[in-house]
């Protein structure tokens, strides 16, 4: 799975719009919908604060199941 499908499907889990998430996060609804159209990586400070903000680990959050 592609980072920024799982990054989506992150969001859409908990319900959550891009201006919702990026209101909470302090992160920009634009770099949150460039990471989720594979545009561009996510740098991994902002990773750690998507995986807090969701409560799950970067694996979870980037969809990595075979660890």
């Amino acid at each position: 799975m592609e980072y920024g499908s799982a990054l989506k499907r992150q969001r859409l889990a908990t319900g959550k719009s891009l201006v919702e998430v990026a209101n909470e996060t302090g992160i920009s609804y634009q770099n949150l919908s460039r990471w989720e159209r594979n545009e561009v990586l996510p740098n991994i400070d902002f990773c750690v604060k998507l995986a807090k903000y969701y409560d799950i680990t970067i694996e979870e959050l980037f969809g990595i199941t075979d660890m």
